[in-house]
């Protein structure tokens, strides 16, 4: 296996040239010691998303484990499992053909503080299919032209909970259907070029779920810079693929990455838990 061992006994094993990597030697049902968050949180911020193999931890584990790295809090738009309201279930039914969050995003963007990053475990996964697609903004940032960098850098960007690209992947709301986005609007304003608050490096902070428009601009002004930007920031060589297995927890700082669930397996259930961390105000 190659990789990289840490002092703790953890081994970063990259599974992309641009972004994932896979950690090996931590029971995250186990009390991690400081080193050992300390070296989860190295390998996060250098690869920008993390998985495990293999862990079968309760809710409470998952949100202990959640609460090494700041604080959790409930996913704004889908209700919390019973006893945690932190742990937001992800969930596709046999007989639906929409998956939560289908489309290539920055978790909940419409907010004033979209979290740090979001912890998803796997608890029941379809026989084959439903893999996750990450993409590196600081890659989508660096590998711009210096004219569009200087455009953009002023540039700050509306986010919408009420986008129809990503509103129609929650409209079942939560496992009972409620739809709850439809009835409140969440809009926030954030730059276009967002500084990592731990790294210091620049990242492209729009998405194709939630971005709607520039500040100053309409939505038809906006479009076909936007839609450029959407197609630049999740080309295949900014991105990794990961294959879910029964026990797989991913993850991923928001500040610096989007994602994409796949949604190929109609006919099968998948229940995944998700916790989201608490972030500060882009900037």
């Amino acid at each position: 296996m190659d990789g990289s061992a840490t002092a703790t006994g953890l081994t970063v094993v990259p599974i992309a040239p641009a972004i994932g990597a896979e950690i090996h030697g931590v029971d995250l049902a186990a009390d991690p010691s400081d080193a050992t968050v300390a070296a989860i949180r190295r390998a996060l911020l250098d690869h920008l998303v993390i998985f495990f193999r293999d862990q079968q931890i309760t809710p409470a584990q998952q949100l202990a484990f959640a609460r090494c790295f700041g604080t959790p809090v409930p996913y704004p738009m889908v209700d919390g499992i019973d006893g945690f309201p932190e742990i937001a279930p992800v969930l596709k039914l046999e007989h639906e053909r929409v998956n939560f969050g289908g489309v290539w995003h920055s978790d909940t963007t419409y907010t004033q503080q979209p979290p740090m990053g979001a912890m998803l475990a796997a608890r029941e996964l379809p026989p084959v299919g439903g893999d996750t697609l990450f993409a590196n903004q600081y890659r989508a940032w660096e590998t711009l032209s210096e004219g569009m960098k200087a455009m953009l850098r002023p540039l700050r960007a509306v986010n919408s909970s009420a986008k129809a690209s990503a509103r129609i992947t929650r409209n079942r709301g939560n496992a009972g259907g409620t739809g709850a986005d439809e009835k409140t609007l969440k809009e926030a304003v954030h730059p276009v070029m967002r500084t990592h608050p731990e790294t210091g490096r620049p990242a492209l902070y729009v998405n194709a779920g939630h971005t709607t428009r520039f500040e100053g601009m309409t939505e038809a002004e906006s479009a076909p810079i936007l839609d450029f930007l959407f197609r630049h920031q999740t080309q295949a060589e900014f991105t990794c693929r990961f294959v879910w297995t029964p026990g797989a927890l991913a993850f991923w700082d928001n500040r610096a990455s989007q994602h994409y669930p796949l949604n190929d397996y109609h006919g099968h259930r998948r229940l995944m838990h998700r916790i989201s961390i608490a972030g500060d105000r882009p900037a």
